[in-house]
This record gives C-alpha cells, structure tokens and sequence, in this order.
C-alpha cells in the first residue's frame, strides 16, 4: 500500500477515535476501518489504470486512383482533417463512447480523396510530412490505427501505402503495434503486412460495413493492448493471381456474397484474430496489383489453414464471378430504358466511374444522348444525367443566373481520348453552391435531358444530391450515373438498372487496358494458366527483419 493511503487511513482512524464511533466493538472498527483501506486503495488502482491508458495515435491517407487514366490527383483533393476533426469520421470514437475511454488518442492527419487519377508526388510527399511531423509531437505511443484505401498510385512511386507505413514504423519504432483498417478492392503487398501487425477489410461490396471494419480495427488494437498479448505471433499472407473489376465482385451475390461468409468464422477459431479477403484493384498497373488472403493470430496452424481454406474458395469460384447486374452496349441500353415503364430505369456510365477512379469527363455518353433524337423536345421522355465537369460554364452560369439561356463547352478537358469537349445549349434551371466536392453545381436543359454540370467532379449517389437541385429522380424517366455498381440508396431507388459497358480510364473490359507490369499469369487475363501455389506464407512480424 502506498505512502499517501497509509496516511488517509491514520488520519481518518485517528478522527473515528475522537467521534461517537469510539463506543463501536473493536472488531465492527477494524472491519469499518478495512472497508476504508479498500476504498481508498481502489480509488489509487482507479487513477493508475486512467493513467496507464494506452497512447493510440490515428493516421491515414485513402484514395483509389487508376494509372489508365490522365487525371492527376492533388493534395486539396485529399480534404484532410488534422487533430480533434479526424475524430468526426469515427462515430465509434464519439467523445461519449466506450472505446474513446479506452486509451488516450492522438489524431494526426486523415484524409480521404474521390477516386482519380494518380496522386501527384508532390501531394503524396506534403501529406505523408504532415503526418510523420504531427506523430512526432506525441511520442511514445503504444498503438496506431491507420485508416487507408490500398489503392493509391502515386507518380514515380510503387506500393504507396507500403512506403507510407514504413515512413510512419521509422517515427513510431518498432515496439509500436499498427492495426491497419482497409478498403476490401485496395491491394496488400508484403512491405504493408510485415509493417502492419493487425490487419483487416470491409466484407461487403457496397461498403455498408465500412465504419464496422473500421472500428474491428480499432477494437482488435484495444484488445491487444489490455490483454498483455501485444502484436499477434502469425501472420499468413497468400497473393491469389486473380483481378477482377468490382462490378463483378459484389457481395450481393454470388460467388462473392458466398465466398465473403466463410471469412468470419475463420476469425472465431481459438488462436485466430482475423481474417480478410482482398479483391485488389484492378485499374492501376502495378506488380502489388491482385487478390490476396491474410489471417493473423497466435496459432499458427489455425492460421495457416484458415488462409488456405479461403484462398483455396477463391480460386475455385473464379469462373463463376458476374457482373453484378446485367451489361450492354450503351445503345443497348439506352433501347431498353426508352421501352421501360419502370421509373427511374437506371444507367450506370461505367467506364468514366469517378467512384472507382474515372476522371469523371469523359463526353462520349453524353454526347450519345444529345444526338438521339427522342430527347429534342423538351416534351420527349425525361432524363437527368448526373454528371459533368464543366468550370468554365459554371462561371458563365452564375452571370446569366436560373431561367437564361447558355451555350457553353462542359467536359474532355483532362480526358479527350474517346470525346472532345461537349457543346451545352439550354436553359438554366438551377445553381447551387457549397457542395464539398463539386463545389457549384448548375442544371441545364437541354430538350427533354437534363445534365448536371459541376464547377469539380462530383459522383451523385444520394436522392439529396439530386433534390437539392430542384431535381426528382424518382418520378424521371431514365437517370444515367457516372457509376458502377448502385451504391445501396440508389439502388433501393431504381425502377430497373443496366450497366452500360462505355469508354473510359476504369474500362470493364480489362482486356482492352494495356496491362505492362503486373505480374503474370493472371487471371481472367490469362484463361489457360495452370492451377497457382496458394499455400500460406508467414511474413515476419513488423520487428523482426524481412
């Protein structure tokens, strides 16, 4: 017992002696005097245990960005929140929670951009300083949680995030455990699982699990931590030669939504901690670029059979996976949706899809439905395309204010490869500014189309992002998204839904990219390769050398 208690106690056994309590039995004062001592030895434990909390500092810079695009992704695009804002992306670390009580945080930098293009190597080497100088002002800390995507190209640079974990290990040293919270389509190379000592992904595609991905990231940390048992002694890791589009991952069917309910009960075996499966990305051109399984753990035959088992599902369902709804040419498309009674028949604008990293101008589809002739009139059958980078004719449109009229270029200002830029001639039905991404956004109407054009590129995925802009999908004819898969609002909204296989830097059919540096066989690139070794590989813990 400590100094200071030994002290309370004399002192407050000294006054019981000197008060009416003095006529109590000896043994009912020893008792009382007892129940004190706990008291006051429980109030000492209490203020260590808030003391020894862990130090858990939080980092992360997430993006998806295609190399088979000419869009460039800089450093404003990332919105980067510093300090106590990084704490808005988590509800699960809300000030009232129970794992914000958990440990002492330290939020760094957390920034999260659109899918684009590559991340110039300017914003990459400011927004990795910025984080490395911010986790110096805290050290030690016990634990990080890193929040990234997996799918960031950065110019000149292979395995960004591999290079930005070993960047933050060299600050925080190696005693430190890092849980690494990712995207299920980012990429896992061996640098960025033997710097990371917990490791997990979403499980579902839509991302509806992200936040609870991300807070199992969080918890796997805590858990190590109050536990005594530190970083996990096994780490599997199995590279799957399969590269797939998540148009036709999805886990809303099968094979995906099968293959994905095999990986939490792998994570219920005593001695196993977890277990992720990584579909990887498919439009950057790199040798990290594929599927890969990792489980981690204190058993090591738990863990390396638990990988094994769900490799070994993977490639065995590889010939099953589908688009996740059904595909066509664009006048295809646009045939079935004009027939439709369903309102609104949705078109996904594939191939320019700034959710997966498009640069979001391509004119080809647009300049498509301009020139049929059902949507001249503005009494044809009613469509809202969504969207179109346009800044030049948004400065011009906020002149000439809702209602006048406007002829002006929107589009194919970063990528003019498959359409020059687009000639808008209509009225102006709405401007609205202050959105986060696209800033300003302005309606034109043309005929019976009405095309959004946006001062920055901006996907519409939410029934707000139209109705803020006078704009009532539900009761439009066709809406043509600049999207892949329907994102679970849209989707729940849709009349019917097609997928329209058009042109752009996220191209479905893969076998028109021209593909130079990932590793070989791959499939579905190469049908005929032979069966792969998809035995387990255990990567050496992030302090020990690889």
């Amino acid at each position: 017992m400590s100094t200071s208690v030994n002290k309370r106690i004399i002192n407050f056994s000294g006054s019981l002696k000197k008060s009416p309590m003095k006529n109590y039995s000896m043994k009912r004062y020893l008792t009382f005097l007892l129940m004190i001592t706990l008291a006051f030895t429980g109030c000492e434990k209490g203020a260590k245990q808030e003391k020894d909390l862990p130090r858990i500092a939080i980092a992360g810079i997430a993006i998806e960005s295609s190399t088979f695009s000419p869009a460039r992704t800089h450093e404003d695009a990332f919105h980067a929140d510093v300090g106590e804002e990084v704490f808005g992306k988590y509800p699960f670390l809300a000030a009232d929670s129970l794992n914000r009580g958990r440990a002492e945080w330290f939020p760094t930098l957390q920034g999260h951009a659109l899918p684009g293009g590559m991340v110039t190597s300017e914003a990459y080497a400011s927004l990795v300083k910025k984080t490395t100088d911010l986790l110096k002002e805290n050290l030690p800390y016990d634990g990080v949680f890193l929040d990234i995507h997996g799918a960031m190209s950065v110019e000149g640079l292979d395995d960004p995030e591999g290079d930005f974990i070993a960047k933050v290990r060299k600050v925080v040293g190696p005693e430190t455990l890092i849980s690494t919270s990712m995207d299920l389509h980012g990429n896992v190379s061996e640098r960025l699982a033997h710097q990371s000592d917990l490791i997990t992904c979403y499980r579902m595609a839509p991302h509806e699990d992200a936040i609870e991905s991300k807070k199992r990231a969080v918890d796997n940390l805590l858990d190590r931590l109050e536990n005594g048992k530190g970083r996990p002694a096994y780490k599997a890791w199995i590279p799957v030669p399969i590269l797939l589009p998540g148009e036709k991952t999805s886990t809303r069917i099968d094979p995906g939504k099968s293959l994905y309910a095999k990986v939490d009960p792998v994570t219920k075996a005593e001695g196993v901690t977890d277990a992720a499966i990584w579909i990887g990305y498919a439009w950057a051109d790199e040798p990290r670029n594929h599927a890969v399984v990792m489980v981690t753990g204190d058993d090591s035959e738990k863990v390396k059979s638990g990988a094994e088992a769900l490799a070994k599902s993977f490639w065995e369902v590889r010939n099953e996976f589908e688009f996740v709804a059904p595909t066509a040419t664009f006048d295809e498309s646009l045939a079935l949706a004009l027939k439709s009674d369903k309102k609104p028949f949705m078109i996904s604008d594939m191939g320019d899809n700034p959710t997966a990293g498009g640069a979001g101008d391509v004119t080809w589809t647009i300049r498509q439905l301009l020139a049929r002739p059902e949507f001249a009139d503005e009494n044809g059958p009613s469509l809202i395309y969504a969207s179109i980078p346009g800044p030049e004719l948004v400065a011009e449109a906020e002149k000439i204010g809702v209602g006048g009229k406007i002829e002006a270029l929107a589009g194919a200002a970063i990528d003019d490869r498959f359409a020059p830029p687009v000639l808008l001639k209509g009225t102006i039905r709405a401007i609205e500014k202050g959105d986060k991404h696209a800033e300003t956004e302005v309606v034109v109407q043309v005929g019976s189309i009405h095309v959004i054009v946006t001062k920055k590129r901006k996907p519409y995925h939410k029934e707000s992002d139209f109705t803020r802009l006078d704009l009532n999908p539900r009761e439009t004819d066709i809406v043509v998204v600049k999207i892949g898969y329907l994102v679970p609002e849209l989707y729940d909204m849709r009349g019917d839904w097609i997928m329209a296989l058009t042109p752009g830097g996220v191209d479905q059919d893969l076998e028109r990219l021209d593909y130079q540096r990932i590793k070989r066989p791959m499939f579905p690139l190469d049908n005929d390769m032979e069966d792969p070794d998809l035995s387990a590989r255990f990567i050496p813990l992030s302090n020990e050398s690889m």
